[in-house]
């Protein structure tokens, strides 16, 4: 169960302004070279994507900068980093940049939140929707897209790419080349900028060396442009080199250098004071730069922060020293990459072991402004692993209940296995990650670290003690049967106090156990409690269960006044808290399903059926008790409907459930009168058959037929052989009643099954 609990919240107006920073259009600097000519021609070619490919120092960022401001269409930009190689991150900033030329659609960017399996299935195709439809034409503009790398990602930029309507553009620039341009450039769809078309020519150089005030003849222009085969970068520096000098260069650059860094150093970085060498150097480790927080990474304890930092950058950004202005007020910057990949370089030579220092530094100065998100990113490349496992354990449920389980799902990944399990209360967080995301096996596997751990020390997690919150994990997988959970969820009712953030938990799971058991009234007084406690602490899914399981309890006893309210309090929580493929959302969604049914709304009801039996994928029999009776709910609502291959296809996946886990008491019985009552048994059907409803596994599968990834890519994505995803590949066809992939995409965007 996901809880707001532990540290404070990250600052919202900390995070904010870091955000929009990245997305902020950079000025260019004075005196650059226009690209007018190229932006234009670019323009006219009428192409819907644009790719900037080039190595560092080639003004990929200058172009870009150059064409937002030139262009008369709505500019959204992103100077992406190393966070968005992560497909929520890269889809929320997507969205957020282009939300201002999209009215209309208050909600886009929550609806990018979300398991990482709903990000290809929900969120990319509602944002690539949201851009089809855009009134006006539009320029989007990606910075930096080499440092996004990981195939999740670019399945998603991919769908976000073919939701690029004509007459509007987007440009990546990269310094390597962009995963996306092989199958535009088959369909006539690209224009492709390379470091050919960057290169500066002779009057490039001569208009660089006139901004830096150093005045060049024709002819050492022509050299200078010879000897750095027009390389902007190495045009700069020579230019930068001369103007310290007082005169025009005469030390050789040329981009394919490999001593560049040498170069940096003997001719600009050591004309520097020494105090603003340490400076930079220090501040390397930074990707974005104020002054608060420099002062506190560069000091080491010997001198007052005085506000040098701010002085320094505003000395820096005036004399070109490679810094770039990240927003309007000058107080957020960072260094051109190029330039910042030399520093971290020097502070490795001149100061070996200290990175780490910085960056701990920094996590400091974040997790004392309200960032703890941000203290999390400056640690986890660092040997305090301690320190950050427990800052990771006090958030992990802030962001869970954030809709933000993919990111917590990245920390985890990053901390690695034996460091989690080092730490058992975060084991157990890990755990629910795992049933959250419908990992039944990993499920398992952190329950078993749980139950053979002892930690006899303070929780980082918000829970009274390890013991409580092993117990709450143990009673949630169920795995011993009705009266263990029962004990489990006691025990933990008994340390769990009035006013913590886990009581609600506690008292859900006792009142779920009570009803395996037959205790309706002590269950229902279990729920009611549990709803009030999740209501005192904001626990989104913590209230939908429990208020699914009460209006369950309401329609069974005709209290169907009372069931409407629980299932309006269910559904505005998943709406609020953005957990549309959250395994208890399927809950209430059943749950208003059913409700749709009684009210005689077939429309809605069949809406609601649809997002239960999208969100079932996430209900394994890691949480059991959840798993059957989301299914047996929606297997009665299906009943209602007529729709009899649903029902018996739903009670396959209980039996299968039921495998696991097979001493659920009362919901045992349930499936048995259930499959009497339908007739099912040996006449179950043909499990492939046409209008059989999708399986797990087929809808895990079936957001990748959006894509452009073969048979074979697909099943490297999935882990399955390429024979099992052509098998689920051909069952969703005949399920569906179509021939292709495009027929499916279609088909199962109208069904719901696809898209918000």
């Amino acid at each position: 169960m996901s809880h707001g609990l532990g540290t404070a919240r990250a600052s919202a107006e900390l995070d904010r302004r870091l955000l929009e920073a990245r997305l902020t259009v950079p000025r260019p600097r004075a005196g650059t070279v226009s690209r007018a000519a190229l932006i234009d021609a670019t323009r006219a070619s009428l192409r819907r994507v644009v790719a900037v490919t080039a190595p560092a120092g080639y003004g990929k960022s200058t172009l870009l900068a150059q064409w937002a401001a030139q262009d008369d269409r709505p500019v959204a930009w992103v100077s992406l980093d190393r966070l968005d190689d992560n497909p929520q991150h890269l889809l929320i900033a997507l969205a957020t940049a282009c939300a201002p030329f999209l009215p209309g659609q208050p909600d886009l960017i929550p609806a990018m939140t979300g398991p990482d399996v709903s990000v290809l299935g929900r969120g990319a195709p509602r944002l690539a929707s949201a851009l089809r439809s855009s009134a006006l034409p539009f320029l989007l503009l990606l910075d930096d897209l080499h440092v996004v790398r990981s195939p999740a990602c670019h399945d998603a930029l991919g769908l976000v790419i073919a939701g690029i309507p004509a007459g509007s553009q987007l440009v990546a620039a990269s310094r390597a080349e962009q995963p996306h341009v092989p199958r535009l450039r088959a369909s006539d769809d690209v224009v492709e900028i390379g470091a050919r078309d960057l290169a500066l020519d002779v009057a490039g150089t001569e208009r660089v060396f006139a901004a830096s005030h150093v005045p060049v003849t024709r002819e050492v222009a022509a050299a200078v442009t010879a000897r750095t085969e027009g390389w902007p970068a190495g045009v700069y520096l020579a230019s930068l080199v001369a103007r310290h000098g007082g005169g025009p260069p005469d030390v050789p650059v040329t981009g394919a250098d490999p001593y560049i860094a040498d170069y940096l150093q003997r001719e600009t970085f050591r004309r520097l004071p020494a105090a603003t060498r340490r400076f930079l150097r220090r501040t390397s480790v930074l990707e974005i730069l104020s002054a608060p927080l420099c002062d506190a990474v560069v000091d080491d304890g010997t001198a007052q922060r005085d506000g040098t930092a701010q002085r320094l950058l505003r000395r820096l950004e005036a004399s070109s020293m490679f810094l770039v202005p990240l927003d309007r007020r000058r107080e957020l910057y960072r260094y051109h990459a190029l330039f910042r990949e030399f520093l971290l370089g020097e502070l490795a030579d001149a100061e070996p072991g200290l990175a780490d220092t910085l960056r701990v530094r920094a996590a400091d100065w974040f997790e004392a402004h309200g960032s703890p998100e941000q203290a999390v990113e400056h640690l986890l490349p660092t040997p305090e692993h301690d320190r950050c496992v427990r800052l990771v354990t006090g958030i992990v449920m802030t962001a869970f209940q954030a809709g933000r389980i993919a990111t917590v799902e990245r920390w985890l990944r990053a901390l690695g296995d034996d460091t989690v399990a080092g730490y058992p209360p975060l084991a157990v967080l890990a755990g629910y990650v795992a049933v959250y995301e419908g990992r039944a096996l990993d499920a398992e596997r952190w329950g078993a670290v749980a139950d053979a751990a002892s930690h006899d020390g303070e929780t980082a997690d918000g829970t009274a003690s390890f013991d409580s919150a092993r117990a709450m994990y143990r009673a949630l997988r169920c795995p011993d049967g009705p009266q263990r959970m029962i004990d489990d969820s006691r025990r933990a009712l008994a340390e769990e106090p009035g006013w913590g953030g886990w009581r609600d938990t506690a008292l859900a799971l006792a009142g779920d156990a009570l009803l395996l058991t037959g205790d309706v009234a002590g269950a229902t007084r279990h729920l009611e409690e549990a709803v009030a406690a999740a209501l005192a602490v904001g626990n989104g899914d913590t209230l939908v269960y429990a208020a699914a399981l009460l209006a369950q309890l309401d329609m069974d006893h005709d209290r169907w006044d009372d069931a409407v309210g629980r299932v309006a309090l269910a559904l505005d929580t998943v709406r609020e808290h953005r957990m549309d493929d959250y395994p208890t959302s399927a809950l209430g969604y059943a749950a208003a399903a059913r409700l749709a049914l009684h009210l005689g709304d077939v429309d809605e009801a069949h809406r609601r059926l649809t997002q239960g039996m999208r969100a079932r994928v996430f209900c394994t029999y890691a949480f059991p008790t959840l798993a059957v009776r989301v299914r047996l709910q929606l297997a009665r609502a299906s009943w209602s409907t007529g729709d009899v291959s649903t029902v018996r296809h739903l009670l396959r996946e209980v039996d299968d459930v039921l495998l696991h886990r097979p001493t659920l008491g009362a919901l045992v019985d349930e499936a048995h009168d259930l499959r009497a009552a339908v007739g099912a048994g040996a006449r179950l059907g043909v499990p492939g058959s046409p209008g059989a409803p999708l399986t797990p596994a087929e809808l895990r599968l079936l957001p990748y037929l959006q894509t452009h990834l073969t048979i074979r890519e697909i099943a490297e994505r999935l882990f399955v052989t390429r024979n099992t995803a052509s098998s689920q590949v051909g069952s969703i066809y005949r399920k569906l009643g179509v021939a292709s992939r495009s027929g499916a995409v279609d088909r199962a965007t109208a069904m719901g099954l696809l898209g918000s």
